[in-house]
């Protein structure tokens, strides 16, 4: 399966495609998945982007809405995760992940998925340690503080992460893991940015949580973002496990953005179509801690050995069946994109100026996913608890597409037509997926009173399911010196190409391994503040 890797895409995603279809032709193969690492910036209308933490002058709607509105359609499966320049409004009506537009697909807060094989996980935001403990408390419109602290990243997401067993094939975060230079050619990294030395030196560049990621859960490949440079690196973890860790630039002219990955998959075969599923043992995870949610603004503690409730939420096969049984044993994710405000008009005139952030919205697509597994939506807790309103859409889509259903995936799969005839003649406007109105399917909070935290709302069942092996990594010579380069990675020789005045690092081969009713207030006990110290902060 071949794999592009996109640095920060800051909203390019025309320019990002375009390089992606001349690789194509170049080098006589399809890409089959895009992963970008944050910044991706879905700001499908201008009240989104007022939504977004930059500079005034920054603020450009660049080409996502054509993919939001159906104008164009990505043309290869791409799934991304948060970084610190989004439209965090939308990016907050998904927080278990969702469709942001036709075939792209945001990974959530924090989120694990399946493609043919291959287990990918992802955390959105970035690191800042006074807000490391809070709960998701932020929603639209957001104040200055608010309008980013909405991005930084919370531990629950970091203690669900660490729960999975086996371990994940790639792992994406948008800062990078602390510690990560020290396995990587240092040396070249701080000539071409020096900036970087006194926190590498106090080793406070990078991410104190990712860092614990990296160290629990190994995987074979990390990749990155953020700091706006390419840097690799090989770290060891003893009894030859190894992640290779890359990091990549931003969308710009002639920087390293953009790296192609042909990577073995045994479950794979040549013409298999590329399917985007959930996976099983995250989804029980998340059911798991649902009752680990906060929607307050101030500091909470994930429980721990001693406590007294549950701390260890590793899956057993029982409570996986029962989740399983829940998606009636199709872990599929649905193509339910659903259109819920206006996209962006470039012929409109409009003054920025005056133009507001939006109230927040439900999305339906967490509606129907938090139905299903019997969770909570933290948007909707942090606005009940707030007194708020849950706004509903009353979007009317006029876009002419239709959608009919593939004999290969019966109902669940959807295939987006150009209906445009059909909709002159009968004068009516059609919509990209039927939907009911959000205030008919809004669930009553999960939360049930009088009942202790770890109380597990599982049941058992009968249902089996089929333990799918990870692809297994291949043997390897490391070279950790400071001479470290690209080769190491076992990435092969890269080739440097250039359209348009951007450039890319293609690379042929390489392997993978494998309310009606408010929450309760919880309290956590205060035996692991000392992990969270202050000096991490920053």
């Amino acid at each position: 399966m071949i794999i592009a890797i996109e640095g920060c895409a800051h909203g390019e995603l025309e320019k990002i495609y375009d390089l992606i279809e001349s690789i194509q032709q170049r080098e006589g193969y399809k890409v089959d998945l895009l992963i970008c690492c944050g910044d991706f910036q879905s700001t499908r209308n201008l009240q989104d982007l007022q939504c977004m933490a930059v500079p005034k002058k920054h603020l450009d709607m660049c080409t996502f809405y054509k993919y939001y509105s159906g104008e164009k359609t990505a043309p290869v499966l791409t799934i991304f995760i948060g970084g610190n320049h989004e439209a965090s409004n939308y990016l907050q009506e998904l927080p278990y992940g969702g469709w942001v537009a036709p075939n792209i697909y945001y990974l959530g807060y924090a989120g694990v998925v399946n493609v043919n094989g291959v287990k990918i996980a992802g955390i959105s935001g970035i690191y800042k340690g006074h807000d490391y403990l809070k709960g998701r408390f932020e929603f639209s419109p957001f104040n200055e503080s608010t309008k980013r602290s909405v991005y930084h990243i919370r531990q629950i997401d970091v203690f669900r992460l660490k729960q999975l067993t086996p371990k994940v094939d790639i792992l994406l975060s948008h800062d990078w893991p602390r510690g990560v230079t020290s396995y990587g050619n240092k040396k070249q990294l701080l000539r071409f940015k020096p900036a970087f030395r006194e926190d590498i030196e106090e080793n406070k560049l990078g991410s104190a949580p990712c860092e614990d990621l990296l160290m629990t859960l190994k995987p074979p490949y990390w990749f990155s973002a953020h700091l706006h440079c390419k840097f690799s690196a090989l770290i060891p973890h003893g009894d030859g496990m190894v992640t290779k860790f890359l990091a990549l630039d931003k969308c710009l002219p002639k920087r390293r953005f953009l790296q192609v990955l042909d990577i073995e998959n045994p479950e794979a075969s040549p013409g298999k179509k590329v399917e985007l599923c959930y996976d099983l043992e995250w989804l029980t995870i998340l059911h798991l801690t649902n009752h680990l949610i906060s929607v307050k603004g101030s500091n909470g503690y994930m429980p721990g050995d001693g406590g007294g409730e549950r701390f260890n939420f590793v899956p057993n096969e029982m409570e996986k069946r029962t989740v399983l049984e829940r998606f009636q044993n199709d872990l599929r994710i649905p193509l339910n994109f659903t259109r819920i405000t206006a996209p962006h008009d470039p012929s409109a005139a409009a003054d920025f100026d005056l133009v507001e952030q939006p109230n927040a919205l439900l999305n339906p697509q967490t509606t129907d996913f938090c139905d299903k597994l019997n969770i909570d939506d933290p948007l909707r807790l942090a606005m009940l608890m707030s007194g708020h309103e849950l706004n509903v859409s009353n979007y009317v889509d006029l876009s002419p597409l239709t959608v009919s259903v593939s004999p290969e995936r019966n109902d669940d799969e959807l295939i987006i037509e150009d209906d445009s005839s059909s909709n002159e003649e009968s004068n009516e406007p059609t919509h990209l997926l039927a939907r009911p109105t959000l205030s008919s399917i809004l669930p009553k909070p999960k939360w049930r009173p009088n009942s202790s935290s770890d109380e597990s709302t599982l049941d058992s069942s009968s249902l089996s399911t089929s333990n799918r092996s990870a692809p297994t990594p291949k043997k390897q010579d490391l070279n950790l010196s400071d001479n470290f380069t690209i080769d190491d990675l076992n990435l092969s020789s890269p080739k440097v190409m250039h359209v348009d005045g951007a450039s890319a690092v293609v690379v042929e081969d390489a392997t993978v391994g494998n309310a009606e009713e408010r929450p309760p207030n919880k309290k956590f006990k205060r035996r692991n503040q000392a992990i969270y110290a202050k000096e991490d902060s920053d």
